[in-house]
């Protein structure tokens, strides 16, 4: 039966369901597996395999869970995308067969004495579903695998917080809100996740704000290290968030560098006299990681259309904020509110006849997005990033 046994389907999504990051898991097993058949491998990937782990397993628990409903649209679209991404690793038909080798041959291993048939008929077809996707849409995506830009602008706003801005050897086309991964020179082969902070620029500038993460790799390594000159690669876009024009006013939800799409989005409606109204919260730990309050400012006093909410968790800065630029804007926007984003929001009510944007860490989007439909926010109506667990 094949890629209609649900059951044997299940059987092959179950070896997926931990996914811890650890080497002894069956990811983790699976990966030793294939770079010992396969050492060219190796050198598409960053020393720590923790999360590409984590985020495999995620993938695979997922596809596999859409095929046990019987769902293949988005399963389909979503490997395609992965293959015309995955160009950016270098990785080539040559991988893709031989993962798929060794896939099967682990997932055959792990199950053990559940490996009937059945399964096995399971595990080709919906292995020659996944491989033959990625690499068929890699092979036709005839668009370039990466972009390369120099920093031309480091600015450090705040104690973990960094503007930077490139110029692109050639112009990244995206539309505002969408995101892409970046790989930074300080961390050869670790991507992450970026949003432009401007529209697509013809002439190829294009901006990043930067948290710096407590624990991290790549993101502490931009707000300390990054210096112009660097050479940065950046890979095609990804993600739908939007602003339909005639959907409605909107209320716009910023947690720190969160503020980037939505700044993005904003700038792209200023190129129009008459768009729907824009309430933008914008929220930060002190008041002086409001970093771009004076951006905001002079964009809300050219658009009536705009209005802008500043946000802190605390009344006061700490000392060392005399070390950074001082981001209080000049009068006009509305007077800063104090508290977390999510309690501060829901007080002015449910926001139901919005379209609702919310961006930022994930802790914050789920709390927000919570809080916004236990007030009677329709959850159809509430856009956001995919978060991570």
């Amino acid at each position: 039966m094949g890629l209609d046994d649900r059951d044997a389907l299940q059987a092959l999504r179950n070896a997926f369901a931990v996914a811890d990051g650890g080497g002894d898991s069956f990811v983790g097993r699976l990966f030793t597996r294939w770079f010992g058949t396969d050492p060219s491998a190796r050198d598409l990937f960053p020393a720590d395999l923790t999360a590409i782990r984590v985020a495999f397993a995620q993938a695979m628990n997922w596809v596999y869970g859409e095929l046990v409903a019987q769902r293949a649209q988005e399963p389909v679209a979503f490997l395609a995308q992965l293959g015309r991404d995955h160009r950016k690793y270098g990785v080539t038909q040559h991988h893709y067969g031989t993962m798929g080798r060794v896939l099967y041959a682990a997932l055959r291993d792990e199950l053990a004495e559940d490996w009937t048939a059945a399964v096995e008929d399971a595990a080709r077809e919906s292995l020659n579903l996944i491989i033959g996707v990625m690499g068929g849409a890699a092979d036709a995506e005839d668009g370039p695998a990466w972009w390369d830009g120099t920093v031309v602008e480091q600015l450090r706003v705040s104690r973990d917080l960094a503007v930077v801005r490139i110029q692109l050897d050639r112009p990244l086309p995206y539309h505002p809100g969408q995101y892409v991964k970046v790989e930074v020179p300080q961390c050869p082969r670790s991507w992450r996740y970026f949003s432009p902070a401007i529209p697509a620029d013809e002439t190829g500038a294009i901006e990043f704000h930067v948290r710096g993460v407590p624990g991290g790799l790549v993101s502490p390594a931009i707000v300390n290290e990054t210096r112009p000159g660097d050479r940065w690669r950046l890979s095609s876009p990804h993600g739908g968030l939007h602003v339909d024009r005639d959907g409605g006013d909107v209320l716009m939800i910023a947690g720190s560098t969160g503020l980037a799409p939505l700044r993005a989005i904003i700038m792209d409606l200023t190129r129009w006299g008459v768009n729907p109204r824009v309430h933008l919260f914008f929220g930060g730990r002190y008041p002086c990681e409001l970093y771009d309050l004076p951006t905001l400012w002079q964009v809300a006093a050219h658009n009536p259309w705009l209005s802008v909410t500043p946000v802190s968790e605390y009344a006061r800065d700490p000392d060392w904020a005399a070390d950074y630029p001082d981001v209080t804007p000049p009068r006009g926007l509305h007077v800063r509110q104090t508290g977390r984003l999510a309690e501060v929001v829901t007080r002015y009510g449910s926001w139901s006849d919005r379209q609702i944007l919310i961006c930022g860490g994930s802790e914050m989007t789920r709390a927000t997005a919570a809080a916004l439909i236990t007030k009677g926010a329709p959850a159809q109506r509430i856009q956001h990033d995919p978060l991570s667990e």
